[in-house]
């Protein structure tokens, strides 16, 4: 039997990659840290075990374009028209900035301008996969530094496109007329294809789709799921423009369809496998002979990368107005070497941009660099240094805080100060308006604190952390104060810092997850609501509301679950239920009829014409006038203009209409 080209090395890249991500993972470090150790492991540069690398490159290439297809299907041309305004600030000041950094300090040693300006590229990107992972486990992915962190990421993905088409221009080294001609080709070449991949988009891919679906395969829709992404990515790199480029617009394409969520569904485990072979083979160019050979290059890369790059990217937070811990944690969130850095490399390699000990001792600091930040961004909430260090930046940049205007604190007292403003504090303080309480609001998004002051809503640029803040928000005088923050760090210091400051103000909290409680409680907090919680015993209800359970047992279940885990004095509410909802009840009906002076039942009552016993129907209630007698007496009468109600089955309330609407006649039997 044949052998299969490379199974050999993809078992061993399967196998180990499996056992030293394992390992990693019982240190708390994310996966990719473990596929890029066995990577390391397995490569020419260290065991040796993988002899036939170039054949995991080309698997490697594969889960890039798998990845940049997945990040199309992300974002859609509508998507991308409602946020790229905010992604284009924070993001664009980085990559900008980023670029300009390294291409002046490369060229001020001696590189030409087209490398100097590649390497900028190269640095400018950042780990998508590893920051995200990071946010999401911290809970941060909504707080203010994680959301200039996504929106920078995404803002970074989204520049790879064009990065990529100006690669063979920047290698050309024509003279800037010529480079100018060359750019404006590309540029309208790709131009030409975006075009017709909208054309293709709307037209084609859509009916292509459905007509797929209708199949009722799951194999054929991911068959042709496969095709649009593959496709995509081979005919632009027929006209000379990257897989890359392709994929993402493949991606695109699917997006503005129905199948979006589907498709995402369907390729989310073969991009992560795929992507991991990927992760692998870049650890298999960690070469340690680089580092021997150059210590101070690969040092001076890696201090790029986790220093300078880290000083940038918290400048274009500072420009942004945030805070200065947003400030803090978004520099070392952005601080590394990224998935698309790699790509570009090989790119700007092959076509002679940079040499391969060059390449070599830059991957080599950038995969360090990836290492690193997992462990930076668990201790960066702790050091409070960078915090104080960043003060001065952001006064200088304008970053002007609640703390700049004393007259405020003079005009709250007996007040409520809320922590955020988003859903939860929006909602807190429409109650708190209506309720004519007054209050403050402290938010650290100066965009909302500027739309919400245009609608009158007392909310002030602060960050809660700091004692000047809530010294400024005149907490000592405060009633109580509610937080409702997005940054569990945060969090507790604003908990811990309130209790130091103001002892005596109550605070009420909403977290993420019950774990937190007894901590926050701990630290002075009167009332912690866990969001898992109220959430899970919500379900609860409506589950078993849905099941037909009867009420006292719901209410019984709602009790235990929230002695167990969070008291509360909240009154127990349950879904309205309506006939249709309880199975043996479902075919009772609901009608009305109208007392007309011709009516039967006109002067007579319930009790007289047998209603029940005659019909089988039920007098449930009596419109009469602009009162609802929701439990009429049976031996009243009925008058002119009362609407009876009355519930049975379908014969049942036809024969009692005829009952009490009949004018003339014998009643029926």
């Amino acid at each position: 039997m044949n052998r299969i080209p490379a199974l050999e090395e993809l078992a061993i890249v399967a196998g180990l990659g499996v056992v030293v991500t394992a390992l990693l993972s019982k240190l708390r470090l994310p996966t990719v840290a473990g596929l890029l150790a066995a990577g390391a492991l397995l490569g020419p540069f260290g065991l040796g075990l993988v002899k036939d690398v170039g054949a995991i490159e080309g698997l490697a290439e594969v889960g890039v374009v798998l990845l940049l297809f997945t990040i199309g299907l992300e974002f859609s041309l509508e998507r991308l028209r409602h946020i790229f305004r905010r992604l284009a600030l924070g993001g664009s000041v980085q990559v900008g900035a980023t670029i300009l950094a390294t291409a002046g300090v490369a060229t001020a040693i001696g590189v030409a301008p087209g490398p100097a300006v590649f390497f900028g590229f190269v640095v400018a990107m950042s780990s998508t996969a590893i920051v995200l992972r990071a946010l999401r486990d911290r809970s941060e992915l909504d707080a203010p530094h994680g959301r200039f962190v996504v929106g920078t990421l995404i803002f970074q993905d989204l520049c790879v496109v064009p990065m990529v088409l100006l690669i063979p221009v920047l290698a050309s080294g024509a003279s800037a007329g010529a480079a100018a001609t060359q750019i404006g080709y590309a540029l309208g070449k790709a131009g030409l294809v975006v075009l017709g991949t909208l054309f293709v988009a709307k037209m084609v891919v859509p009916r292509a789709l459905r007509w797929v679906d209708a199949s009722r395969s799951r194999e054929v829709f991911l068959l042709a799921i496969i095709a649009i992404c593959v496709g995509t990515a081979w005919l632009t790199s027929m006209v000379g423009l990257s897989l890359a480029l392709g994929a993402f617009l493949g991606g695109m394409v699917v997006a503005d369809t129905e199948f979006q969520h589907r498709a995402m569904g369907d390729m989310i485990p073969l991009r992560d496998a795929f992507v991991s072979i990927f992760f692998i083979s870049l650890g298999m160019l960690f070469n340690v002979g680089s580092v021997a050979a150059h210590p101070v290059v690969v040092g001076l890369w890696l201090l790029g990368f986790v220093g300078a790059k880290t000083v940038v990217a918290m400048i274009a937070a500072a420009l942004m107005r945030f805070p200065p811990r947003a400030v803090w944690l978004a520099g070392i969130g952005l601080g590394q070497f990224g998935e698309f850095g790699f790509v570009l490399l090989k790119q700007g390699e092959a076509k002679g941009l940079t040499t391969p000990d060059a390449a070599g001792a830059l991957l080599a600091a950038g995969i360090v660099s990836m290492f690193l930040t997992p462990i930076l961004i668990r201790l960066a909430p702790h050091i409070k240094a960078g915090e104080r260090l960043l003060s001065p930046l952001s006064k200088m940049l304008g970053v002007r805080g609640l703390e700049s205007d004393a007259a405020v604190a003079e005009r709250l007292a007996r007040h409520v100060v809320v922590v955020g403003y988003g859903i939860a504090g929006k909602l807190v303080a429409r109650a708190l308006a209506a309720c004519a309480q007054p209050y403050a609001v402290l938010e650290m998004n100066a965009e909302t604190v500027r739309r919400a002051k245009e609608s009158g809503v007392p909310v002030y640029y602060a960050d809660a952390t700091s004692e000047d803040a809530l010294a400024a928000a005149n907490i000592a005088a405060a009633r109580v104060a509610v937080l409702l923050i997005n940054d569990p760090e945060a969090a507790v210091r604003v908990v811990d810092t309130v209790h130091r400051v103001a002892p005596a103000v109550p605070v009420v909290i909403r977290t993420r997850y019950h774990a937190e409680r007894e901590r926050l409680l701990g630290l002075g907090a009167v009332d912690v609501v866990a969001e898992e919680v109220e959430a899970s015993v919500e379900v609860l209800a409506r589950l078993l509301r849905r099941l037909e359970i009867p009420r006292n047992v719901i209410v019984g279940q709602i009790r235990e679950a929230r002695d167990a885990m969070q008291t509360s004095s909240r009154k127990i509410t349950l879904p309205r239920t309506t006939l249709l909802d309880h199975r043996d009840l479902g075919d009772l009906k609901i009608e009305s009829v109208l007392v007309t002076d011709g009516s039967r039942a006109l002067g007579r009552n319930s009790v007289e014409l047998d209603v029940r016993r005659k019909t089988g129907a039920l007098v449930v209630a009596i419109r009469r006038g602009d009162r609802l007698l929701e439990q009429p007496d049976p031996s009243e009468a009925f008058a002119t203009g009362d609407v009876i109600y009355l519930v049975g089955s379908n014969a049942a309330i036809r024969t009692a209409i005829d009952l009490l609407d009949q004018d003339s006649g014998a009643e029926p039997a």
